[in-house]
């Protein structure tokens, strides 16, 4: 059996070192919404003279919200100075540093360059990198040595986090461009429509050893195959095929059919590489190369098959590989076919230039013919033994 090991799917770190200055800004104090019950948050940073604030925050302590505990709201000028009401106020300090790295003598430096003289509540500090633990120790320090009763240092996994969670869904669409809902919906959808196409293949393709047209949905030349003499993928995008059934990873249709034999215990193996057994019988596009072919392997395979059948029952065995038709490749599947292929006609998404619509692995199975007593085997190089002729094998 040929396996493929598939990584697990993770999200890459977000770039917020991409974003411009000023957006920066905007996704931090988009951030800061929910964190406290704010009576205005301004975005002073957009000014260009900030005196130290990229954001500016009035937290209400108490629930009044209409310009004052009392309500009275008659003398607001819009002037920065406040009235008595907003004694209660807690001013915070917002700065948004979008750069590479920030070490502990930098961020003192920052933490000292803040204006004096004014009485502030808190501190965030946020940046778009992560910080070294003596350069939160110089933080936190340097922020209590400054007598603000709160200090909050968001680096770059603290702003993951915050993005991450469900009610920042919109913000990380919104500056990012990635929805952890969107991606939900999508992926529901295509486990959706892959279940849509296997309960479809298992209804019209019943039959295992069904001969199937597998065609591109975007090759409108068919039926009529080019006639150049450019690679089979792009000269004709549609194949016949044996469909082997529906698995984990897809629809199997077979590729190869050998002869086979597998010892007494399982380990010793070998195969007829001068015969397969895959080619449909209904291939309307059968070429005259391709029948020349056919007869011109068929004494080989007359001697493979003498060496077979005087094989011991429990010893004579078949060598096939599959391929791998993805469910999520399939577009439709036909079950009444037309003039030219009768059979079901599977549409799948345009042809890969190399493997056509299959996966880049196939699925190899060795077994003895036995119908209920059939052993299986590994068709490991090493344990490889001559049973059949090999100087007559096929291009593979």
């Amino acid at each position: 059996m040929v396996t493929k090991s598939i990584p697990t799917k993770t999200t890459g770190p977000l770039h917020f070192e991409d974003l411009e200055p000023r957006r920066f800004e905007d996704l931090v104090r988009r951030l800061l919404y929910d964190f406290r019950q704010w009576r205005e948050l301004e975005a002073t940073g957009r000014t260009g003279s900030d005196e130290g604030f990229d954001a500016r925050g009035y937290e209400a302590v108490q629930g009044n919200f209409d310009g004052g505990i009392d309500g009275d709201n008659d003398d607001d000028d819009g002037s920065e100075n406040r009235t008595d009401s907003d004694v209660k106020d807690r001013v915070w300090l917002i700065q948004c540093k979008r750069e590479k790295s920030i070490p502990p003598k930098k961020m003192a430096a920052y933490l000292d360059a803040l204006p004096r003289g004014q009485q502030l509540h808190g501190i965030i500090f946020a940046a778009a990198c992560d910080f070294s633990k003596a350069a939160r120790d110089a933080f936190r320090t340097r922020t209590r040595e400054l007598g603000f009763q709160e200090a909050y240092l968001w680096g770059k996994g603290e702003l993951e986090d915050m993005l991450y969670q469900p009610k920042n869904d919109d913000v990380l669409f919104t500056f990012f461009g990635v929805s952890k809902r969107i991606r939900q919906r999508s992926l529901s959808a295509e486990v959706r429509r892959k279940l849509v196409v296997k309960r479809k293949a298992q209804r019209l393709l019943q039959s295992f050893g069904l001969e199937v047209l597998v065609r591109d949905a975007s090759d409108d030349r068919y039926p009529y195959a080019d006639e150049t003499q450019r690679e089979k993928l792009r000269a004709r995008r549609w194949c016949v095929y044996r469909y082997e059934g529906c698995h984990h990873d897809g629809l199997h249709v077979l590729r190869h059919r050998h002869l086979a034999f597998i010892d007494d215990g399982g380990v010793a193996w070998d195969f007829a590489e001068c015969m397969d057994d895959s080619a449909p019988h209904n291939n309307p596009w059968r070429t005259e190369d391709d029948e020349k072919l056919v007869n011109q392997l068929a004494a080989a395979r007359a001697n493979a098959m003498t060496i077979w059948d005087a094989l011991p029952e429990k010893n004579r065995a078949w060598l096939e590989e599959y391929l791998v038709l993805p469910y999520d490749s399939v577009i439709d599947i036909d079950d009444k076919g037309d003039e030219w292929f009768e059979g079901p006609h599977i549409y799948v998404d345009e042809f890969d230039a190399v493997r056509g619509p299959f996966r880049d692995y196939r699925r190899v199975k060795l077994r003895t013919i036995g119908q209920w007593s059939a052993r299986h085997a590994k068709a490991n190089p090493e344990t490889r033994v001559k049973k059949f002729p090999r100087d007559e094998a096929l291009d593979r």
